[in-house]
């Protein structure tokens, strides 16, 4: 459950139960252990998280024998979790997967068990067992940060930014074999290196990467605004297995919010900051999520959110009404914003950006563009793929027509209509 990290967590730990001789499935009715690795991100995700223990709780009258809750639920709330949660007979924390069948061994032997702190660390495990399609994977270069934004738990749960050595990397990528696209992520890509080095090394790996014959090309997710220097810069135009293509989490637009947030850098910053990647790389995609709703956001506070969107003229954006964490910061201030209003607000404000986004791929109608077919989608009865601007899951896709198309594999298509989020097109050699 959660985000592409938990994902790679999820994943190492299936390549752990699996060397084990295990046998792996999805489905539930099956299964003998169940695991659950859970988000705690924000309230709605822990929510989900503890519905999906108790819903899968009614298993334990067939096959299921243990449920294993792991991630960063159990790390930052087993105190909350472990009484209250007596469906669960396991919980590992974020640094346990190592130790995951000692854990389990200990359950079957003693009944429920909290080995949350008590493991080691399986992120230094390079092997993975995808649960991408083959041809796309996640690649997560360090876990924890040190930005301390007032509103997030991530320093609380995952602890301070540690960056995952280049050598480990560089084999866990090759681990993964042919990969059309690899997704760098972390809290913050454009930290790496800064801890263990002592100085930023996300353009040497980026270089590394990008030499492995088994990678076609290197996407980048989650990029601290005030971390992108020329020399990163440079490296994506220049570096033809990157994707020009960058997220940058900004946040808000204002200068107060901003600094209520504890964020270094302010409007005019992120303005410049955009401007200099479109001169630099006229043809990138830049993606940005925005919190609204911060305590004592103003109306004001909020139209100028709304300018700045239009302004900016991003090609993808997610909007999140500001969420109140226990054990943060922002949730002892003052001047909490209404559920009801953060809701009309986050509303206008995909509004402004779909109509953004409407004239953008507008502008692709009659042209050709190259297009990584990820499957069918047996709904519309066609293949669907992704540009280059379209990262998984987060943004659009291209839906198109063709007489075959392999999963994994690129082609021209010729676009022919669009809508607020996709494409649609067909390849040149298709007959209407």
């Amino acid at each position: 459950m959660g985000c592409d990290k938990n994902r790679v967590d999820s994943e190492k730990l299936l390549s752990i139960i699996k060397a084990r001789g295990c046998e792996i499935s999805n489905e539930i009715e099956e299964v003998n252990v169940l695991v659950i690795n859970t988000c705690s991100f924000l309230n709605e995700a822990r929510k989900e998280a503890i519905e999906t223990v108790l819903d899968c709780a009614v298993y334990k009258s067939g096959n299921l024998e243990k449920i294993v809750v792991t991630g960063c639920l159990p790390q930052k709330f087993i105190g909350e979790t472990f009484g209250a949660l007596t469906e669960a007979d396991l919980f590992l924390g974020t640094n346990d997967y190592g130790s995951f069948f000692e854990a389990l061994e200990k359950s079957y032997l003693n009944g429920r068990v909290n080995f949350v702190g008590c493991g080691n660390n399986g992120g230094c495990c390079t092997e993975r067992v995808l649960t991408t399609p083959q041809h796309y994977a996640y690649l997560k270069i360090a876990d924890g940060c040190n930005n301390r934004c007032t509103y997030c738990l991530i320093p609380k749960i995952r602890g301070k930014y540690v960056s995952f050595p280049i050598e480990q990397l560089l084999k866990e990528a090759e681990g993964l074999g042919d990969v059309s696209e690899l997704i760098l992520v972390a809290q913050d890509i454009t930290r790496y290196g800064t801890d263990l080095y002592g100085q930023k090394k996300l353009k040497e790996i980026l270089q590394k990467l990008t030499t492995l014959v088994n990678i076609n090309s290197v996407r980048l997710l989650y990029c601290y605004p005030d971390m992108i220097d020329s020399g990163l810069i440079e490296e994506i135009k220049s570096n033809p297995k990157i994707i020009k293509y960058i997220d940058i989490p900004l946040q808000h637009s204002e200068n107060r919010i901003l600094k209520l947030m504890n964020r270094p850098a302010g409007r005019e910053e992120y303005l410049a900051l955009i401007k200099k990647l479109r001169d630099s790389i006229p043809d990138i995609a830049i993606r940005s999520t925005f919190i609204s709703g911060f305590p004592t956001e103003t109306e004001e506070d909020h139209e100028g959110l709304c300018s700045f969107l239009r302004e900016a003229q991003l090609d993808n954006c997610g909007f999140f009404a500001y969420s109140r964490e226990p054990d943060t910061p922002a949730n002892k201030l003052k001047g909490q914003v209404p559920y009801s209003i953060k809701r009309v607000r986050v509303k206008q404000l995909y509004e402004i950006q779909r109509n953004i986004s409407a004239e953008k791929l507008k502008k692709h109608i009659g042209q050709t563009l190259r297009v990584l077919c990820d499957g069918i989608d047996y709904d519309k009865n066609c293949f669907v793929g992704r540009a280059y601007f379209q990262a998984p899951d987060i943004d659009g896709k291209v839906y198109f027509n063709a007489y075959d198309a392999v999963q994994g594999e690129y082609y021209d298509i010729l676009i022919e209509k669009s809508d607020s989020y996709d494409l649609y097109g067909r390849t040149e050699d298709y007959d209407l």
